[in-house]
């Protein structure tokens, strides 16, 4: 019985492992198309994902994230009123039309206007007496006030320029243009305020036009949720969350598995579950109407599930064994983990992901909520496992097995990358690599390069030849970043 286990030992493959073949190419690197597929009805113009960690993505690295196209998952590792706040963060940071709306009265003392302008970041307010839109007080309203001015009425502008519910994003631009104002409130035909349109909004769709946004113009933003934690969905939900993700290391558990059944009978939003490494996993998630797959177990830089629990697949088989499963049912894979270079990508999706998750590589940026640090005078940002000792005692207890009354098993390290720049900087870098290793492929788009490319195995030394060697590195560019601490 024990021989027959290691006679049917199964070989896996993971990205040191193997290169793509050259395939002769009819397309020019920058020319090929990146999109993909996250979920059954989620596409992104850049297929990459920052992960639900706590010192990788909070409101300012989801806001980064979908306005290059991406998306962030923000972490759970807090109260759900927290994890609300931060949800709300990213959807008012960009929206074509405002529907919560802030507003003061006639009556509002100017003190309070200018605490309400300061905490919101909020340049303008819309003053309105019941429900009906009176005036508007902005902050230059404020700035120019002279000390007898004590309350809104005071100071604000009676004669407001505004515009019907339907007005489109082209009539509002030239309203706002033509008149040389900064906000538009919408009114309905009562004269009651039902939104505002703000220049900045506009300037900024502008700016972006690969930006992750729904139908309403906001910015699109998923949140991770325990595997037991059905009312933290609903709620998330509630407040305009886009993607839930189920977080925990182990989704092929039954009791996951039921919970899973529960939520996605009580969440309308897409559902992508896991982590996950084989195909009987795909099939159980897949029949409980689950929107997309998180692949990998143990992969991370910071994961420690391989040598803790000797559990895992190398990271390449597993994506490509869900993947043969999912494909055919219509779900889209996420490749989590073990991603160290934009090649990396190219492998993962040609393994048959169709979009990936990083973790460490958005760490060492600006927007992750890590510490800096200095070590041996070069700057790095702290980065931990959600499995570290010190991520479960902040909350995240639910997602590895807790053996005993607070007995726990680290399955995570905590440590420090390098730090990297803006986020868009790191992303700049990681699709200019994978439209090159498209180019490479001659697959014009994502879906070409899963189903037309192939690997060749590599040994050691091909592994040491793929790698600048035999010489002295002076100068490394931003996308091959070596650093060992």
């Amino acid at each position: 019985m024990f021989e027959d286990k290691f006679q049917k030992v199964k070989e896996g493959f993971t990205f040191d492992d193997v290169l793509l073949i050259p395939f002769k190419a009819f397309v020019e690197p920058r020319d090929v198309d990146v999109s993909s597929r996250l979920t059954r009805n989620i596409r992104l113009r850049v297929p990459i994902l920052s992960s639900p960690m706590d010192t990788v993505t909070e409101a300012e690295m989801a806001i980064a994230m979908a306005r290059y196209g991406g998306m962030g998952v923000i972490h759970r590792n807090m109260s759900t009123n927290e994890q609300i706040l931060l949800v709300r963060q990213v959807k008012r940071e960009e929206s074509i039309i405002i529907r919560d709306v802030h507003t003061v009265d006639p009556d509002t003392p100017l003190d309070v206007v200018r605490s309400i302008m300061k905490n919101k970041h909020i340049g303008g307010l819309p003053v309105v007496s019941g429900e009906k839109l009176v005036g508007i007080v902005t902050k230059r309203d404020i700035e120019f006030a002279d000390k007898h001015k004590k309350t809104v009425s005071d100071i604000m502008v009676s004669k407001v320029i505004s515009a019907g519910d339907d007005i489109t994003i082209e009539q509002a631009t030239e309203i706002l243009f033509k008149n040389r104002i900064e906000k538009l409130p919408l009114v309905d035909k009562k004269g009651r305020l039902v939104g505002l349109i703000t220049a900045k909004d506009i300037f900024t769709r502008e700016k972006f036009p690969d930006a992750t946004r729904d139908e309403e113009g906001k910015l699109m933003v998923s949140a991770a949720v325990g595997p037991f934690d059905i009312d933290r969905a609903i709620n998330l939900e509630k407040e305009g969350v886009d993607m839930i993700v189920v977080d925990t290391a182990h989704a092929h558990n039954q009791n996951v598995l039921e919970s899973v059944k529960k939520m996605r009978k009580n969440i309308g939003v897409d559902l992508v579950v896991g982590n996950i490494a084989t195909r009987s996993a795909a099939e159980d998630l897949i029949a409980l109407d689950v929107d997309g797959l998180r692949v990998g177990i143990g992969p991370g830089s910071i994961c420690t599930t391989r040598i803790i629990a000797g559990i895992g697949v190398p990271q390449l088989t597993a994506v490509s064994e869900v993947a043969e499963y999912a494909d055919g049912q219509g779900v889209p894979v996420i490749s989590d983990g073990g991603i160290r270079y934009s090649g990396d990508i190219v492998k993962a999706f040609a393994a048959g992901a169709n979009s990936v998750m990083l973790g460490s590589l958005f760490a060492g940026t600006d927007e992750s909520p890590g510490a800096e640090m200095i070590i041996n005078g070069r700057k790095y940002k702290s980065y931990r496992g959600m499995g570290s000792i010190g991520a479960i005692q902040k909350g995240a207890s639910d997602r590895y097995g807790k053996l005993g009354q607070n007995k726990f098993v680290a399955e995570g390290v905590e440590g420090a990358v390098p730090y990297r720049g803006k986020v868009h900087e790191v992303l700049f870098q990681l699709v200019g690599g994978l439209k090159s290793g498209m180019g490479y492929s001659g697959a014009k788009d994502i879906e070409e390069l899963r189903k037309n490319s192939r690997f060749i195995r590599i040994t050691t030394n091909g592994l040491k030849e793929s790698h600048p060697h035999d010489i002295r590195v002076l100068t490394e560019p931003p996308n091959y970043q070596n650093y060992e601490l």
